[in-house]
């Protein structure tokens, strides 16, 4: 599995969300509504997730191993920081 597109919408708004990230896999299946968060201990992903009946959150899309989501949220991460550097578009 290769991600070969990262699209970052950078949030400016008050709070802990700090861009919202789509990304494409294998150019065939894409990815939308993934959150980058500022948390305690630095930056992480969150899956989108939809809001159960029960009030709980279930994430709607995620990868069911560790090494997967890791290699994941490294990608995204990365392509956050270099959308950081990039000027704000007017």
């Amino acid at each position: 599995m290769q991600i070969t597109d990262v699209r970052v919408r950078k949030i400016t708004k008050e709070g802990k969300m700090r861009a919202i990230v789509s990304i494409t896999i294998d150019d065939e299946f894409v990815i939308h509504d993934i959150k980058v968060i500022e948390g305690e201990k630095g930056l992480f992903i969150a899956m989108p997730s939809k809001k159960a009946t029960d009030g709980e959150y279930r994430d709607i899309a995620h990868p069911i191993n560790s090494g997967t989501r890791e290699n994941i949220q490294k990608i995204i991460l990365e392509s956050y920081e270099k959308a950081l550097l990039e000027p704000e578009e007017e």
